[in-house]
């Protein structure tokens, strides 16, 4: 199928659009992308708007980040997303994978607690509600970081994500980093063998269970918590503090960013970081002939990568509950951007 590409004619990434090398024709470009829940509400925004901007229609189906890994594996989409970083492993049997991150935000621990307004977490409390060794809502260590509230002496209803997901990455990327018997049991991973608890699919899955069902507790999105106003814990960082999610708290867990963006910012050591902070990212590949896919469709490609990187897009991650990349990171991915090719010749001239 021929797709034709219709550069940028307006708004702020006009001269990164035109550094790409299009000369305007008149049909547009159809992009199609499958991954994360995580960022879904950024997303459907953003690409709104560069479909304003540029003609270009995006789709995307959130089906988590593993099945958008294994779409661009089977090289049946454009781009994956991905609240985890592809690790070496991961990318052996692939083509070069440019990762580029899109915002960042947080997983945090929801909760259903009737007259519950407020609740206070550590790391090794939620490793072991997730082992199902903590299994009521008035244990002893719960009391303890509680002292003002009074918890109910009521089952835990753990809920977890089904699919392959990089909500689960990160949230298990951070109990192994704060729990050694949870990182020697179980791990990291997009998939993880949950001892106790309700599966969901989704982020939207397992806030609706949380949502709808009294004395439930899981791992979700930031942004959904936000946005549904559904309860979330603080949660104690590396430091003792008692850090409330927000975007505020997000941001100040970006430490140090490697060339190629890869790296985990759980457990993050700032003061006033949130410890289950995380970028997530749009991945696809260096060489961008493959599938049958038109020089047209690589040259938008790269272009709804610039305009996700925009300063006005990411000025718009806070009306999302979404917080915006530090300045290093949208270097650094314009910088891995100038080495995407098509044929082996770069793309952005």
């Amino acid at each position: 199928m021929k797709k034709f590409y219709l550069p940028l004619i307006a708004g702020a990434m006009a001269l990164s659009f035109a550094a790409c090398g299009g000369s305007g024709s008149a049909e547009s470009v159809e992009l199609s992308g499958a991954g994360a829940t995580f960022p879904l509400p950024f997303y459907n925004m953003s690409f709104e708007g560069y479909d304003a901007a540029s003609g270009n229609k995006v789709s995307y189906g959130g089906i988590g980040s593993g099945g958008g890994v294994r779409n661009l594996k089977d090289e049946i989409v454009d781009f994956a997303g991905s609240d985890a970083f592809l690790t070496d492993e991961e990318m052996k049997g692939m083509k070069p994978v440019v990762h580029i991150p899109t915002c960042m935000g947080a997983v945090v621990l929801a909760y259903n607690l009737p007259d519950v307004v407020k609740l206070n977490l550590s790391g090794d409390v939620i490793a072991d509600i997730y082992m199902g060794k903590i299994t009521k809502w008035n244990d002893a260590r719960l009391v303890a970081l509680n002292p003002d509230v009074k918890l109910p002496a009521k089952d835990i209803i753990v809920a977890y994500r089904s699919d392959g997901s990089g909500t689960t990455f990160i949230f298990t990327d951070y109990l192994s980093k704060v729990s050694e018997n949870w990182k020697n049991t179980y791990g990291a991973g997009k998939t993880v063998d949950f001892p106790v608890g309700q599966a969901a699919k989704g982020n939207p899955g397992v806030a609706g269970i949380i949502a709808q069902t009294p004395y439930s507790f899981g791992y979700i999105g930031s942004e959904y918590a936000f946005a549904q106003k559904i309860p979330y814990a603080s949660v104690k960082n590396s430091r003792g503090e008692l850090i409330t999610p927000s975007t505020e708290s997000i941001s100040a867990a970006a430490g140090d960013i490697p060339q190629d963006t890869r790296c985990s910012i759980t457990n993050a050591d700032a003061a006033g970081a949130y410890p289950i902070s995380c970028f997530t990212w749009l991945l696809i590949y260096q060489e961008q002939n493959y599938g049958g896919r038109s020089l047209e469709q690589a040259k938008a490609t790269v272009g709804l990568m610039q305009y996700m990187l925009a300063d006005s897009v990411q000025q718009k991650t806070a009306t999302v509950n979404y917080a915006p990349l530090p300045k290093k990171a949208v270097e650094l991915s314009l910088q891995n951007l100038k080495t995407v090719t098509y044929d082996g010749q770069p793309i952005i001239k």
